[in-house]
């Protein structure tokens, strides 16, 4: 096979020399030109993920499933990456949180595989679906009551609603107290952010809250983890803890934030349920959009191209869902054909959840604000410019604001930023503090205190 010539000869995303560039400005802005770029090379490309780190790309909907569905030759032990053992990774590469390896299900093989994904997914399994569906609810109303008596009649909501929202839910999912729950949501929230120490705020919090169910069981996802006949050491459920929290919060934020766009949007039909513009996010704009890396056992062929044993394979689940030899008869597919929960022995454990929650939050939002619509139109709207990930930057709305309860601020008044301000900086307590006119002002604490707080009524 033809070696590409030197770096500095191959013009960008050249199908003929080079690898594409899949990360950056013109990627966040166009990705469907890329993927169709990608497609000129055949089932799979050359494809840059991020400064310095190559991989192979799949993008063919019948390749990806052959890879995803054959774990004898294609495993996730990234421990195996070639490049990554050699050296030819820079040791601050974004590709490193996301490729390296964790002690968890989703990097493992084989028998260690099975006994940590039974553990989880037997978990999962004994999360009621109602109480799923309340804790949603609540979580919903809480933050839509934090923006809607906004005097503009505006809000931001993929940061005042779709993000928060999942970090609500899997905090209460988890059983964390108010405290523990704020460091979760810090530390989860910053590593996607890319905020330094966020990995050890999340790993103490976390650290914290097994050490108190070991000494407090109860009847949360955390205390099942640990009981689960697996018998998972204390690291063991820290890291299946961190792969749940990864996994679940950024992609439901994306298709909570999608979907509510595509229901409000120019060219959705009137009538069509939630359900549909969850199931068309899931098709035509894969939450988790690049991932899933996989290294080859052995030298093998795909399409044409030869790829090494160990090089990394990841799959395009964005390209493989709008696969135009898919497209033609996808009519005739099963709504739940798309591979944006991935397929085989590593798929999503909580793909029913997950639809689940999406669902519930849009319709709770326009339950809620009935008359809530899109301050710009649909194509307007600008992506995360991240190979990983295809979640909207900005979501603008609008809506009649509600009236605001007897005593409290607007928001969006001087004195209630002020007060939100105050709030979010100051550390925990047990309860409300009050203003000199004796209003109960907002809770001190993180996030996840304050949503405490608004359920006790404090």
């Amino acid at each position: 096979m033809q070696q590409p010539r030197e770096s500095q000869e191959i013009p960008p995303g050249c199908p003929a020399h080079g690898n594409v560039q899949m990360y950056g400005p013109s990627f966040g802005a166009d990705p469907d030109s890329h993927y169709a770029q990608l497609r000129s090379f055949g089932l799979s490309a050359p494809v840059d993920i991020a400064p310095g780190v190559q991989a192979e790309l799949v993008t063919s909907y019948d390749a990806a499933l052959y890879v995803l569905q054959n774990p004898a030759s294609f495993v996730r032990d990234s421990r195996r990456w070639n490049a990554l053992s050699e050296g030819r990774v820079p040791a601050d590469s974004p590709a490193l949180p996301m490729m390296g390896y964790r002690p968890n299900a989703l990097f493992s093989d084989g028998a260690a595989h099975a006994r940590l994904r039974r553990a989880v997914t037997d978990s999962l399994a004994t999360v009621n679906e109602h109480q799923l569906i309340r804790q949603t609810q609540q979580s919903a109303n809480y933050l839509i009551s934090q923006f809607s008596t906004d005097i503009r009649g505006r809000a931001e909501l993929m940061a005042e609603y779709a993000q928060p929202l999942p970090l609500l839910v899997f905090s209460d999912l988890f059983g964390c107290p108010p405290e523990i729950g704020d460091r979760v949501i810090a530390g989860i929230s910053g590593i996607f952010e890319g905020t330094p120490g966020a990995d050890e705020v999340l790993g103490g919090a976390l650290t914290e809250l097994i050490a108190l169910k070991r000494r407090r069981p109860t009847a949360d996802l955390t205390t099942r983890l640990m009981e689960h006949p697996a018998q998972l050491t204390d690291e063991e459920v820290l890291h299946q803890l961190v792969t749940l929290l990864s996994g679940g919060t950024a992609p439901l934020a994306a298709a909570i934030g999608t979907s509510s766009a595509l229901y409000l949007g120019e060219e959705w039909q009137v009538g069509l349920p939630v359900e549909d513009a969850v199931s068309q996010t899931l098709w035509n704009y894969a939450p988790i959009a690049n991932y899933a890396a996989h290294y080859p056992t052995h030298d093998f062929e795909l399409g044409g191209r030869v790829i090494r044993a160990n090089d990394p394979v990841l799959i395009s689940f964005a390209a493989a869902n709008t696969d135009p030899k898919l497209t033609e008869h996808r009519e005739q597919l099963s709504a739940k054909a798309h591979l944006a929960f991935g397929a085989g022995p590593h798929a999503c454990p909580a793909k029913d959840p997950a639809f689940m929650i999406a669902v519930t939050a849009v319709e709770t939002l326009l339950n809620q604000l009935p008359d809530v619509e899109m301050r710009v139109p649909f194509k307007a709207l600008t992506w995360a410019p991240s190979p990983w990930s295809r979640t909207l930057v900005t979501l603008p709305i609008r809506f009649t604001p509600r009236a605001v309860p007897q005593g409290a601020e607007p928001a969006g008044s001087n004195a209630g930023q002020a007060q939100q301000q105050t709030a979010a900086t100051s550390p925990s307590n047990a309860g409300p503090s009050r203003t000199n006119a004796g209003v109960p002002s907002q809770p001190k604490g993180g996030l996840f205190s304050r949503f405490l707080a608004w359920t006790r009524g404090e």
